[in-house]
């Protein structure tokens, strides 16, 4: 029971990392990552579909994304939703292929980027710390009822404090490595 509880919590903070990992991807560096499209939708069909439903989006060099559109009919759609996101992309279309050059970042949007790095960390550690007060009321609550001793809570606090302490650092670790990341000319 009590290692189902620590396992459960750890699973849940790594979540929770995942989920932070996902956001730093789509935060743009110097390179291409067609992840950086992904917030994109294009009116098609009727509705909003994602930008990598209706065309397959590829990083052909370091400074270029580039969208091979299936249907002809849906370019401009797709170059429309390109160009009105704000991302500050300016894509040109050949054919089925729309090609989107990466601009340099200038050195007050790589700091602007920094920023909000850090605020996706510190949502990813808010996290992590309710799941850890989670945890730790549910020890009480065992104990309370007579499931564990005492001297056993204070172990299993033990036990989600150094797992908390582990996921934390996993989340410093990252912003550390996306602020490197992007600083990097």
């Amino acid at each position: 029971m009590t290692d189902q509880l620590i396992q459960d919590l750890q699973k849940r903070m790594e979540a929770s990392v995942e989920v932070l990992k996902k956001e730093f991807s789509g935060l743009r560096t110097g390179r291409a990552s067609i992840s950086l499209l992904d917030p994109i939708h294009v009116d098609a069909y009727g509705s909003k579909m994602p930008l990598n439903q209706v065309g397959t989006v590829s990083a052909p060099e370091a400074r270029m994304l580039s969208v091979q559109v299936w249907d002809q009919g849906m370019v401009t759609a797709v170059e429309k939703a390109i160009r009105e996101s704000d991302l500050g992309l300016n894509p040109s279309s050949d054919g089925n292929l729309i090609r989107i050059p990466l601009p340099d970042l200038s050195e007050e949007r790589r700091k602007e980027l920094v920023k909000v790095a850090a605020k996706y960390a510190e949502q990813s550690r808010i996290s992590i710390r309710n799941i850890r007060r989670d945890g730790i009321e549910s020890v009480r609550k065992m104990e309370k009822d007579g499931e564990i001793s005492e001297d056993d809570k204070h172990h299993l606090q033990d036990e989600v404090q150094k797992v908390t302490d582990s996921e934390i650092k996993k989340v410093d670790e990252l912003l550390a490595h996306k602020e490197k990341d992007i600083m990097t000319v």
